[in-house]
Parts: C-alpha cells; sequence; structure tokens
C-alpha cells in the first residue's frame, strides 16, 4: 500500500475523527459495563436503523478545517473566521452543545472579541476539533502551536485545555510521520504540564510498557466507571488507546469506546489521531458507508480534504458553502433521532 499523500492524511483524520463521533455517539453516557454490553457481537452503527450521524465533534472539525483552507496562513484571521462558524453553528439549534463552548459562543455574539470570548474551562471543547490541525501543520511545528491555541482560546482559556490541545495536535502530526511510539512519547513529554496531566502520563508509559488494556488503564486514572469528559482524562485514554493498539484503527475506536463515558469524543480524538496515520484506507469501509448524514456528509469531508491537501482556496470548488435552512432541519431530525434512541436504551438489555 502506498503511503498517504498530505490530502490522504488529512482525509484519514477527518474521515476517522467523524467515523469515531459516529460510533461512539450510542454509547455516550454509559458506564464501562453498559458500553461493553451494548457493543456486544462487535462495533459497529447502531444510531438509526443500522447507521450513524454526527455530532458536535466531527462538525467542530471541519469548521476548524474548512477554516484553515480559506485561513491557514494567518492564525488571527483564522480565530476570527472560526469565531464566525461557531456563532452561525449555534444559532442552527444544534442538539449537543458543551456548556462552555455555549457559554464562549453567546460572549461571541455579545460583542467579545475571538481572543477575548473563551471562558476558564477544561473541557473537551478544545481537544476534539485539534487533530486536523496537527495533520495540516504536519511539518511546521512553530504554525501548529500558534494554530491549535488560536482553536483553542475562542472558547476555553484553561491551562488544562490548551495542554490537552496540544497534545492531540502534536500526537496527530507524529502519527501522520508515522513517528515510532518511544519517540511519540519523547515529543509529547514537554507539552505536559499540568499536575493532573503529569500524573496520566506517567501511568500511560507504565501500562504501555506493561502491556495493560484500555479499560485497565482508564481504571488507573480514576474513570473505571467512565471516561469523563474533563479534557486530562479523555485525551489521556485516547492517546493511550491509540498508543496500545498502532495502525489498528478497529482496535483502537472498539478499546476506547468499551471504556464508557464520553464516548463520542475519545473516540473521535482517537479516530483523528489513528486515521491520520492509517488513512483511509485503513478505515473499515463499513464503517465509512454507514454514515447517514447531511448535508455534512461522507462527500463533503472527501471535498474538504482534497481541499487542504491541495492548497485550494477556492471554497466554492469543494463546497464548503452548506445549505443554512438544511441545517436546522437536519438538528431538529437528529436531536428526535437522539431522544428515541435515548428511550431505547432504558429497555434491557442495555
Amino acid at each position: 500500500m502506498n503511503p498517504p499523500t498530505p490530502s490522504n492524511h488529512a482525509l484519514g483524520c477527518l474521515l476517522g475523527a467523524a467515523v469515531g463521533d459516529a460510533l461512539g455517539l450510542p454509547t455516550e453516557g454509559l458506564s464501562c459495563r453498559r458500553a461493553t454490553r451494548f457493543c456486544r457481537g462487535g462495533l459497529r452503527h447502531r444510531l438509526v436503523f443500522g447507521r450513524g450521524m454526527f455530532s458536535d465533534d466531527a462538525e467542530h472539525t471541519l469548521m476548524v478545517a474548512t477554516t484553515l483552507v480559506r485561513h491557514g496562513d494567518d492564525a488571527v484571521v483564522f480565530q476570527r473566521s472560526l469565531g464566525w462558524s461557531l456563532r452561525w453553528w449555534l444559532l442552527a439549534l444544534p442538539a449537543g452543545v458543551g456548556l462552555s463552548t455555549a457559554k464562549a459562543i453567546v460572549r461571541l455574539w455579545l460583542g467579545f472579541p475571538a481572543a477575548r470570548a473563551g471562558v476558564r474551562s477544561a473541557g473537551n471543547g478544545a481537544a476534539m476539533r485539534s487533530a486536523i490541525i496537527g495533520v495540516v501543520f504536519r511539518e511546521d511545528a512553530a504554525k501548529r502551536h500558534e494554530f491549535t491555541l488560536a482553536a483553542c482560546r475562542l472558547t476555553h482559556t484553561d491551562a488544562r485545555a490548551e495542554e490537552s490541545a496540544l497534545l492531540v495536535a502534536e500526537a496527530a502530526a507524529l502519527a501522520s510521520r508515522k513517528v515510532k511510539t518511544k519517540e511519540v512519547i519523547e515529543a509529547l513529554r514537554p507539552l505536559v504540564q499540568s499536575e493532573e496531566m503529569i500524573a496520566r502520563f506517567v501511568k500511560l508509559e507504565l501500562a504501555l510498557s506493561g502491556g495493560s488494556s484500555v479499560s485497565e488503564y482508564a481504571a488507573e486514572i480514576g474513570c473505571e466507571r467512565g471516561v469523563s469528559g474533563f479534557a486530562p482524562n479523555t485525551v489521556a485514554a485516547a492517546l493511550f488507546a491509540w498508543l496500545r493498539h498502532r495502525g489498528q484503527f478497529d482496535q483502537v475506536l472498539s478499546e476506547v469506546i468499551a471504556c464508557g463515558g464520553d464516548t463520542d469524543t475519545a473516540a473521535a480524538i482517537a479516530g483523528g489521531i489513528c486515521g491520520a496515520e492509517v488513512g483511509e484506507a485503513g478505515i473499515p469501509k463499513s464503517w465509512i458507508d454507514g454514515i447517514f448524514d447531511w448535508p455534512r456528509s461522507v462527500g463533503y469531508i472527501r471535498r474538504v480534504a482534497s481541499a487542504l491537501g491541495d492548497g485550494n482556496t477556492d471554497k466554492t470548488a469543494i463546497g464548503m458553502g452548506l445549505p443554512c435552512l438544511a441545517i436546522p432541519v437536519r438538528n431538529l431530525l437528529f436531536l428526535l433521532v437522539i431522544l428515541l434512541h435515548g428511550f431505547r436504551r432504558l429497555l434491557p438489555p442495555y
């Protein structure tokens, strides 16, 4: 198999994040035990008639990607433009949005400048959309750092959120370059700054050397009941799943989703990193074909990835203009699907 081209790295990252989001969404909020039981018989799409849909994890990743196509040369303009994308995204009434992200977007609508709109939170909002930045700037550490922080501080200003976003972007860059695991650890270590992440990173190294499973590592960092929405927990679990099962996209997602908790975000992060490494060819075709969403469809993802790889700045050429009226209708349908799925989860055997 030929190594992925730059556009295929981007395509693998975007598809990996989208597939992870769609596969992890049905088990979001379940305990480790219930998530494992829910996925009995193998991981597959289960949201609606055997198909999957996106949540905010994939949507934010795609917003970052399309903003990079337009403004990948200026982090200040990139941040400002992404802020407008987030404003309109919230007006379309998405079915799920993190509280901190919602507060930051409201601040944007109230007139706060993009550089000052973020709130002090260590949630997952910034980390979940950072992998594609790492892939796009895989050969430029300075821009990788600058653009990741610009995207993060738009909504999250807690140092632990910044740390988590930088770790995801760096991991995706290293994955796309197929850097060996030992060198990955050495490259990530300088980014680990907070007490919480230091403790998790030490345990990550010990668990890797000891051959622990992903669920065993999750228990070691206090997530035995499910990986919480605290960014250091989610990012640590996603990084461990990727490093523990390098090159095995299906195993990475199966293991991290079986941990329970914030499964769509953990799987989107792990899927984005692993997808950047294995490319589209390394992602099970049935998982890609099983995505049923619009207007942010698999075809739309392919157009965005192509633009990122080709350096195309013509947004009409990749169809980045989404039909404004269709998105609220899609979001209403998505909300109904989520509610029906929630009732289904109350029934046995789940």
